[in-house]
């Protein structure tokens, strides 16, 4: 088999709730930015990465997908999925340019759609062909209906509402510019549900670490499951002096773009929940290396889903600690095979390939030229 073109592409899909903020961004829509991997067979390749769908920085993933990554591609196997990850990370003129941020999106789109025809040539759904287990159970927490600009009211009951539709967890946006809000906003919703149900809380990278260890010991008070991104990113020794200051564990991940950034958290015991992300550190391939670095540490893998839990379901379905995935809904629509929720936990994928096939009247609603 080989690869014979890519069709790059980038999607805009609308949020759920009109407009949504965390601390960091407000969007309106959700962006895929990704590539159809057109083989010399009758099995194509679809993958993609996340983004706040910014035209002007899409335009740029797209280009270094079909123009840096293209030529590279063609006539290659596509099975020879690890060493093609190889070939592209260390091409010297892509190298040069970065290692993270842009190209390394760019890669995630590649990987996964690489994958994407090793599953399907294989007739395997990815989790299987990577010797996951089908009586496994995937809990689903939910993060729509947590947003920073919804108000205390709408919170409450979008809290409620996701219990009665049976999800075992709440993700709360904080991040406010008086964090007394903030536990405001906790205390009502911790309140509104049931004490078993998980509560998370994400910063997004807000605070410096004075507010998050003041404010960090105070959601003992709540029972927060964990404190995610309550710093700035890559700010491993103000992480770990906050694992040492307040019982809440942390989680983080989803803005780290290699294994390596990923081993300097654990070195230093700043990180509980390792949320790896498919679509900003390389693909599945690194993926899968950042789950063995966890499983060494005996940390457990919760995916930030910045595919909007596609992949992510498979990874989770493979992965030997992961028993929770984060659900997001906007991109359902898109696909053949949408990841779906019942009674609280993801619905094993069936269909061969990455779970990343997109309906080809959705590439043309959503399309961006």
């Amino acid at each position: 088999m080989k690869i014979t073109r890519l069709e790059p592409f980038i999607l805009h899909v609308p949020v759920t709730n009109q407009r949504i903020a965390d601390s960091a961004s407000q969007i309106t829509d959700w962006g895929a930015v990704g590539t159809i991997l057109h083989t010399d067979t009758e099995i194509r390749g679809y993958g993609y990465t996340g983004t706040l769908a910014h035209i002007a920085t899409d335009r740029l993933i797209r280009r270094c997908i079909g123009e840096a990554f293209g030529e590279l591609l063609v006539g290659e196997d596509p099975l020879s999925v690890r060493q093609l990850w190889m070939k592209l990370y260390h091409a010297p003129a892509i190298r040069w340019l970065g290692r993270a941020g842009i190209v390394q999106m760019a890669l995630s789109a590649v990987d996964i759609a690489l994958w994407d025809i090793k599953a399907k040539a294989a007739g395997m759904p990815l989790w299987k062909l990577l010797g996951g287990s089908e009586t496994k159970r995937i809990e689903a927490y939910n993060t729509d209906g947590g947003w920073l600009n919804f108000s205390e009211q709408l919170l409450v009951e979008c809290a409620k509402r996701a219990v009665d539709e049976g999800f075992t967890g709440i993700k709360l946006k904080v991040g406010s510019p008086d964090p007394h809000d903030d536990l405001d906003r906790i205390r009502a919703v911790r309140q509104a549900i049931p004490p078993r149900t998980r509560l998370m809380v994400d910063a997004n990278g807000r605070w410096d670490l004075p507010t998050a260890i003041r404010f960090g010991r105070r959601f003992t008070d709540y029972d927060v499951y964990w404190l995610e991104e309550p710093l700035w990113f890559d700010d491993v020794r103000g992480h770990a002096a906050l694992a040492r200051a307040i019982q809440t564990p942390i989680a983080l991940g989803e803005s780290l773009y290699s294994p390596d950034a990923f081993a300097q958290f654990l070195d230093a015991g700043a990180v509980h929940f390792v949320q790896p992300d498919v679509t900003r550190v390389g693909g599945v391939t690194p993926w899968l290396q950042v789950a063995d670095l966890a499983h060494a540490y005996r940390l457990p893998i919760v995916p930030h889903a910045g595919d909007m839990m596609q992949v992510h379901v498979h990874l989770a379905f493979a992965d030997r600690t992961c028993t929770l995935v984060e659900y997001i809904p906007w991109l359902r629509v898109c696909f053949d095979e949408p990841a779906t929720v019942e009674d609280g936990a993801f619905k094993l994928p069936q269909a061969p390939g990455a779970g990343t096939t997109i309906r080809p009247e959705r590439m043309v609603r959503f399309g961006i030229e």
